[in-house]
């Protein structure tokens, strides 16, 4: 993809394509504009550059994507912003609707509508009638929403910690609130489950066809394939979700690897068939933060280092599903308390809790963490933009039937 000015004194867009130069300050505008906000983690380098690769993402098999920086007159990096359509998603609304996402920009409106204006210009060539964002080019457990409240918590792994003035930014231009994100933590050991999931729980686990095991690290495969089933029950019918291959099951799990703790990633069996998991992992941006958005090979040697030091005290929730068949009978309450056979052991090394990633269209879920000592901890919101101002943005629709929680 070649370069391409648009002068609009004194501000240039300058599209990113293959040119190195371009990809660097992409990478690098975060570090001045966080460099006085002690929460912020930098990312890993790969973890943004990998969105941007079509040999590394999926989502180029079914999409476009695009990236910008802006620079001042004197040519120095202000902002930057990327653009995105997901085809397998983009038609499933009332209107085909792109995506921007990555969005940072100094503290100067004009700046930021002059990055906004990009995007939906790009996307209005490509037919688009509306853009979501800030939103990833990707799942959703990455890179999603725009952080608009607990500004004083680290982010979790992959998940944005944005500066406050950017909320005005897009609000101002005409973004609506779509659906919010919350983050809710608790203590990772210790009480303040309500009475009601251990009741729930209890006529669970008098069935003797239920049966809740957590993750063995030398049955790797087997786990992947049961992860797979039971996503694919419970999500695939959901808006834009398509059913995930072994290959790709595989491939996470191997990825989780280095840092999982097969005592925290947990799975629920009826007649030996999986039917839910919770997938709980060590909070690996207490790592990242040491590493300097590099995991080459001396970041491989710090990596080893805080693991062996015990440098992540929190853990986090990754994912949490029950397949329809078995929605409703107390196996997300009986599979939650089972975990806590191991989490709330003394000889448990993490302190905190968190369970990240539940929108607010689905309240069952709210309600269940609730229940089980969650408050809430972070809000995101996920915007919408509609290019005809005339069109009433419709909020994201309720789900209570499975949830990513990160």
């Amino acid at each position: 993809m070649g370069l391409s000015f648009i002068l609009l004194h004194p501000m240039n867009i300058v599209e990113v394509g293959d040119h190195p130069r371009w990809k660097k300050e992409f990478l690098l505008l975060p570090l001045r504009l966080y460099q006085h906000e002690k929460n912020w983690i930098r990312p890993l380098d790969n973890d943004i550059e990998n969105v941007f690769d079509p040999q590394k993402n999926k989502y180029f098999s079914h999409g476009e994507c695009t990236r910008w920086i802006l620079q001042d007159s004197q040519g120095k990096t202000i902002g930057r912003v990327a653009a995105f359509i997901d085809r397998n998603t983009a038609f499933t609304h009332d209107q085909p609707t792109g995506g921007m996402g990555f969005f940072e920009c100094i503290n100067d409106q004009k700046a930021a509508f002059l990055l906004f204006d990009t995007c939906k210009a790009w996307l209005q060539a490509r037919g688009m009638e509306a853009m979501d964002g800030p939103i990833n080019f990707g799942e959703r457990d990455n890179w999603w929403g725009l952080l608009v409240q607990g500004f004083e918590y680290e982010p979790t792994y992959c998940m944005p910690y944005t500066l406050p003035y950017y909320v005005p930014f897009f609000e101002n231009y005409g973004f609506k609130d779509y659906f919010k994100q919350y983050t809710y933590g608790r203590p990772a050991k210790g009480l303040g489950v309500a009475d009601s999931v251990h009741q729930r729980a209890e006529r669970v686990y008098q069935n003797p066809a239920y049966e809740f095991r957590h993750l063995d690290k030398k049955q790797l495969n087997k786990y992947a394939e049961d992860f797979r089933t039971i996503y694919n029950k419970a999500w695939v019918k959901h808006e834009g979700v398509k059913e995930m291959s072994a290959e790709q099951a595989q491939s996470i799990i191997q990825k989780l690897k280095p840092i999982m703790n097969p005592e925290i990633i947990w799975f629920a069996y009826y007649e030996n068939e999986p039917v839910a998991f919770f997938i709980v992992l060590p909070e690996f941006n207490q790592i990242v933060k040491h590493l300097n958005g590099k995991l080459d090979f001396i970041g491989k040697l710090k990596f080893l280092y805080h693991k062996w030091k015990g440098t992540m005290t929190r853990v986090f929730g990754v994912v949490f599903g029950v397949v329809p068949e078995h929605q409703g009978k107390g196996v997300e309450s009986a599979i939650t308390l089972a975990y806590t056979t191991i989490g709330w052991k003394d000889t448990f090394p993490y302190d905190e809790f968190e369970m990240n990633w539940i929108g607010d269209f689905n309240p069952a879920m709210m309600r269940f963490v609730t229940q089980v000592g969650g408050t809430i901890k972070k809000t995101h919101i996920t915007y919408r933009k509609m290019f005809d101002e005339t069109k009433e943005v419709k909020r994201a629709r309720a789900n209570t039937k499975s949830q990513k929680v990160a």
